[in-house]
Formats: C-alpha cells, structure tokens, sequence
C-alpha cells in the first residue's frame, strides 16, 4: 500500500488524477476510482471495485468486494455495501440506443446496509439506517429503518442502528428500547421514529 498520501492506495488499484479520496481511506487491490469521484474519510473501498465519475462516498463507508459505484449514486455517512451487490443507473438500458442524458439518481442515506448480491434499481432512495437484505432488489423508495427482503423486496420489519431486527410489526403501535444504545423506536402506523430513552 502507498504512504504518500493521506489515504492508501494498493500498487494493483487505479485512482484518477482529480479524484477526492479523505483522509485515512483504503483502496484495495485491482480497484479503480476515477477522477470525479469524491470520497469522504475513513472509506474502505474492496477488491475490484470501480467508482465512477458523478459519485459521493461519505465517511466511514464500506464498500466491499466487486461492487460497482456507477455514475449518479450517493452514499451518505456509514452505508454499507456487501460484496457483489449491484448498483445501475439507467432504467431502460439498450446496447445501441445512447441513454447516458437519462442517467436517474440514486441515494443511500446514512447508515444502511445493503445486503450481499442485493441490487438497487436507480431512481431510488433509501432511507436512514435501512437494512436490505442479501439478494433483495429494490425498485421503489426505502423508508429509514425498514428491512426489506424478497424480489421484488418487501418490507418485512424494522432494524435497529445497532443492526439488530426490532422487535414491532411492519405497522400497527408500539415502543421498544434497543439495549446497546438506550435508543428508544416508536412505531405509529407503518412510520417508526427514534429518540434518546430517558
């Protein structure tokens, strides 16, 4: 791994002059970052993986083997992407129709987890702290905290910051305190909100 720099950088991967990579991030072997691309502190970047152009990575992210981060994804603080999970940006793609103009975005936010092999169908977001599970695809919205499985995924229950499923219908009423944290979950309807336990 090179030294010279802030964050290191494998002799195998590639990182393109421009490129924004922050402090103390990791860019593993046989990965490519290209010169766009702008990626927070403390990031983990796998083997094999490739960032595009039109991408952030916020801190603290993981993104493990064989992922491709392609153009108009964003990865707020802390998202987790697990090994071969796919990402696109096209809806409609065809090999001999240009559709670069119709890129449509997509947005992780903090937290999440995106499960190994799942893939997210561009155009959408997903929300705070989510939990999709391995093999999942999304093609619609994510509410925060939700753990959606399935193809198409459905939501099934909830999931803790802690990362633990949260004992509470998908909807209905209902209170539990996670026990790592003190964090306490509220559920009303199909809409689960978080605050600090007294």
């Amino acid at each position: 791994m090179t030294q010279n720099t802030p964050y290191t950088v494998h002799p195998s991967a590639i990182v393109d002059e421009g490129a924004q990579i922050g402090e103390g991030s990791r860019v593993w072997h046989f990965a490519h970052v290209c010169a766009g691309a702008r990626i927070g502190k403390g990031v983990s970047l796998g083997q094999n993986v490739f960032v595009g152009n039109k991408v952030v990575i916020g801190d603290k992210c993981k993104v493990q083997n064989n992922v491709s981060v392609y153009d108009n994804v964003t990865l707020e603080e802390g998202v987790f992407c697990g090994p071969s999970m796919v990402f696109t940006n096209v809806y409609n793609p065809r090999s001999l129709i240009e559709r670069k103009s119709e890129y449509r975005d997509t947005l992780v936010k903090r937290g999440a987890t995106l499960g190994a092999n799942c893939t997210i169908v561009c155009g959408t977001t997903i929300g705070e702290f989510a939990f999709i599970g391995a093999g999942a695809v999304i093609n619609k919205d994510v509410k925060p905290y939700a753990l959606m499985v399935g193809v198409p995924a459905r939501q099934v229950g909830w999931m803790s910051e802690h990362g633990e499923q949260i004992p509470l219908p998908v909807k209905g009423k209902g209170e539990y305190i996670c026990p790592h944290a003190g964090t306490r979950y509220a559920l009303d309807g199909d809409t689960l909100t978080t605050s600090q336990a007294q």
